[in-house]
């Protein structure tokens, strides 16, 4: 009974993959806002009825990919992190490498994360915890190194949400440090968004240099 119930799941899991794995292929044509289980479960071969067993709803299926999108990128900048032998910048930059290069192989699943909203689309709390691994492992970085203090005049109301994040986050920073931090975080995904979407044509095209340069001057932004 055991064995029987553990192959049933066994499948089931190597279907569910198959599914999902056939929607990215999807999402590269039609984009997220045309991603249709009806269209994937014919791409399978499988009756349209079917797939509901495994993805009750489109949303449930996009949700499994962003959630995915999310823990892939962020994967991919933990182990970028050379670790805490290294020198913060260089746990910084190689960060920042990580972080683009996953973009750069993965842009269908990159643009579903931070291209634009899903029209009738709202992620739920899944996606939360994931969607943090990037900025986490900045701030990783930055709990291991003591920080030039930055001095600097915040709005009362940007003072408390500062603050409130730096508990949440656990560095021990002050309201201006943390909000270049978010600042830094912002520029890194602009960044890579502006060369993957071809808004740096006729500028800084192509934006290797211009990448490594916001890198190095965001972590002396944020007082590394």
């Amino acid at each position: 009974m055991t064995a029987t119930r553990t192959a049933r799941e066994r499948a089931r899991a190597e279907l569910t993959q198959e599914i999902k794995d056939e929607a990215r292929r999807q999402l590269a044509e039609v984009g997220a806002h045309g991603l249709s289980l009806r269209a994937v479960a014919r791409e399978l071969g499988m009756v349209s009825s079917a797939i509901y067993r495994y993805f009750p709803s489109r949303d449930r299926l996009l949700t499994d990919l962003i959630v995915d999108a999310y823990n892939a990128i962020g994967e991919a900048a933990e182990k970028a992190d050379p670790g805490a032998d290294a020198a913060p910048r260089e746990r910084w930059l190689a960060i920042w490498r990580g972080t683009r290069d996953w973009a750069r192989a993965h842009p269908h699943e990159y643009a579903l994360i931070y291209g634009s909203p899903i029209p009738g689309y709202a992620a739920p709390q899944d996606t939360v915890v994931p969607a943090a691994r990037v900025a986490l492992a900045l701030v990783k970085v930055l709990t291991h190194t003591e920080l030039r203090e930055i001095d600097g005049e915040v709005a009362p109301g940007l003072r408390a949400q500062a603050e409130s994040l730096t508990k949440v986050l656990g560095v021990i920073a002050g309201p201006e440090t943390t909000v270049r931090l978010l600042m830094a975080w912002t520029q890194l995904f602009g960044a890579i968004s502006f060369d993957l979407f071809g808004q740096y044509v006729g500028s800084v095209d192509p934006a290797d240099e211009f990448f490594a340069h916001s890198a190095k001057r965001m972590a002396e932004f944020v007082g590394l």
